[in-house]
């Protein structure tokens, strides 16, 4: 099969995008693979040096008569079988151009949520009457998305997996904190946006026994914001919490940690973060939303806990600084669920079979 692949470009990373890594997979598994996105990707030396066809292309609006023509234009003139759309402007645009070219568009889906049958700006993009497939990131992100489907089929699970290899880095030295001997550190990096929760993991800090030494760090952007700041500064673990802001050496905090925790309210994909805390042999503390609950074997590999729910957040937060060995051995199944469940070879291999069904091809 020839696949086409568009995608932005993205911000700047502090840790492996794992989709990058599939598409080279799937170059290297004998598919020649062309990628559209912009120069500026971080990835793009990468993928040149994997033999992929590199095109500094990305549309900069959601529906616009330039990128229609030229993606038409460009699509007859290099015929493809599969056109994989990671983002609205490229499933716009391209839903718009390819009517009547053989080409199956699939439409990558990260997220629940913001799609509704009733809602007719949604036949723009993921729920245009052209997209031929929809690769959904987790159960619950395609369970989500099938109640607003006429076609329900259409919507498939391909987990975005993981490497174990691809994670090595040290546990950072968390000296810099002057954190007192014993402490029990609790890791939380996300973006800090209303559906991530941040402000009931504060609560749950303030559930806490004053006397446990736990600490809480605070990674992600927008840990500086005023109503944040202030919800901390009331807390009685004010002097426990510590807000990191975005950090290069995230993955290096988290490996340093002792739990981990992502207090989603909504909308959850399949969290990188808690895949990262996971590989690290960290145990993970999840709420029950989008794909981060099949992520971990409850009480096996890491907690799983309703949304909104400070207090449950508290408790299993004491529950694994009860008891070091249960929680070592935590760690140690999450890394291992990882490996076995959500793995980069996997995700590889279902991309395929899902383009191979959808071009009828062996």
């Amino acid at each position: 099969m020839n696949i086409l692949i568009m995608t932005s470009s993205g911000e700047p990373l502090n840790s492996i995008r794992p989709e990058a890594e599939i598409f080279i997979g799937l170059h290297r598994a004998g598919h020649p693979v062309t990628i559209m996105t912009g120069r500026d990707n971080v990835y793009w030396d990468r993928w040149v040096q994997a033999g992929i066809s590199m095109i500094d292309y990305e549309p900069r609006k959601r529906l616009s008569l330039k990128d229609i023509r030229f993606l038409r234009k460009w699509h007859k003139e290099n015929p493809m079988d599969v056109a994989y759309l990671f983002n609205n402007k490229a499933i716009c645009n391209s839903a718009f151009a390819l009517g009547g070219l053989p080409v199956k568009l699939v439409a990558y889906r990260g997220q629940t949520g913001n799609i509704f049958w009733y809602d007719p700006s949604c036949y723009l993009t993921i729920l245009h009457p052209r997209i031929n497939g929809i690769s959904c990131v987790s159960n619950g992100v395609r369970d989500d998305l099938r109640h607003h489907l006429h076609q329900p089929q259409k919507a498939r699970t391909i987990y975005k997996g993981h490497d174990l290899s691809w994670y090595q880095e040290q546990p950072a030295d968390l000296s810099f904190l002057a954190l007192p001997e014993g402490a029990f550190v609790v890791n939380c990096t996300a973006n800090n946006r209303p559906r991530k929760g941040i402000p009931i993991l504060v609560e749950a800090m303030g559930h806490l026994p004053q006397d446990a030494e736990v600490h809480l760090l605070l990674i992600g952007k927008g840990m500086d914001a005023p109503e944040l700041t202030k919800q901390i500064a009331e807390s009685p673990a004010k002097n426990r919490i510590y807000c990191l802001g975005f950090r290069n050496d995230a993955p290096a905090l988290m490996a340093a940690c002792d739990c981990s925790v992502l207090p989603a309210l909504k909308r959850e994909g399949l969290p990188k973060t808690v895949i990262e805390s996971m590989v690290y042999e960290v145990p993970a503390i999840v709420t029950d939303t989008g794909g981060s609950a099949e992520l971990i074997e409850e009480g096996v590999s890491g907690y799983v806990v309703p949304p909104s729910d400070a207090a449950a957040l508290a408790d299993r937060i004491m529950r694994v600084k009860a008891d070091p060995e249960a929680a070592k051995a935590m760690g140690n199944a999450g890394r291992q669920r990882i490996d076995s469940h959500f793995n980069v070879q996997q995700s590889i291999d279902t991309t395929l079979d899902y383009f191979k069904e959808l071009t009828h091809t062996n």
